[in-house]
């Protein structure tokens, strides 16, 4: 389908979830989730409980990369290894978790792509000429971050414990894109949320690099900072427009 809309979904109306358009039903089911009984004993304290067992043991969530086999870069990575503790080693996980957030954000805007084509271009709403001039400094964003990470002798490959958090943070949104049942505008919503966060990702790490010394390479993430800003700004008036347009 290529009107520009989406049609309502076949049984529209149907939607059964709530608890006071079924005044028969609500109650019942009410009573019975009183009467149920926890399938483990102790109910969710217990549940609390054993969490907190998990917590204490204090496992990482990953662990810095081991030094370089060759044997030129044996030294500078055990250095690495170290500094995973000090400011340094805080630097390399941030840039790890910008690298792999940004190709995440590559591929949320090629899923929203592939949507607008398939739907079809609707004003107010974006283009695909738009979605790919964001889609693309989404990518150069990534290549600036890889090319960081190699100048500092580190591996752009390595996934870092936070870039493994944003990988699994991003999850969610990028389910949202590819659901073929969503439409533009709740498709714009998760980007949005995305968008925002990656934002405030950006501001962290110009601070971070700042704060390392290593002012010109703040200089290049300030530039995509500026970006971010700007891709926020027009995911917002548009979800807006969209849905301003409905009401």
């Amino acid at each position: 389908m290529k009107s520009g809309t989406q049609a309502a979904p076949d049984g529209a109306g149907m939607n059964r979830t709530g608890m006071i358009t079924s005044p028969l039903m609500g109650p019942e089911m009410t009573e019975g989730a009183a009467a149920a009984t926890p399938s483990s004993p102790g109910g969710p304290e217990q549940l609390l409980l054993r969490r907190a067992e998990y917590i204490s043991e204090g496992f990482p969530l990953g662990s810095p990369p081991p030094p370089p086999v060759s044997l030129e870069g044996v030294v500078e990575g055990a250095a690495q290894v170290v500094g995973m503790t000090t400011g340094v080693g805080t630097l390399a996980d941030k840039l790890s978790e910008r690298l792999a957030f940004e190709r995440t954000g590559t591929r949320l805007y090629e899923a929203l792509i592939n949507k607008v084509e398939t739907l079809g271009e609707s004003r107010p709403g974006p283009t695909l000429a738009e979605l790919r001039e964001i889609r693309d400094e989404e990518l150069r964003h990534f290549h600036l971050v890889r090319e960081a990470v190699t100048s500092l002798g580190g591996d752009p490959t390595v996934q870092s414990p936070c870039a493994d958090v944003a990988a699994v943070t991003s999850l969610g949104v990028l389910q949202v894109l590819t659901d073929p049942r969503t439409s533009v505008a709740q498709c714009l919503q998760a980007v949005l949320t995305a968008e925002l966060t990656d934002n405030a990702g950006w501001e962290l790490l110009v601070q971070l690099t700042r704060a390392a010394g290593h002012e010109e390479m703040a200089k290049g993430f300030q530039a995509a900072l500026e970006n971010e800003a700007r891709h926020v700004e027009t995911v917002r008036g548009w979800l807006a427009a969209m849905l301003t347009e409905k009401v």
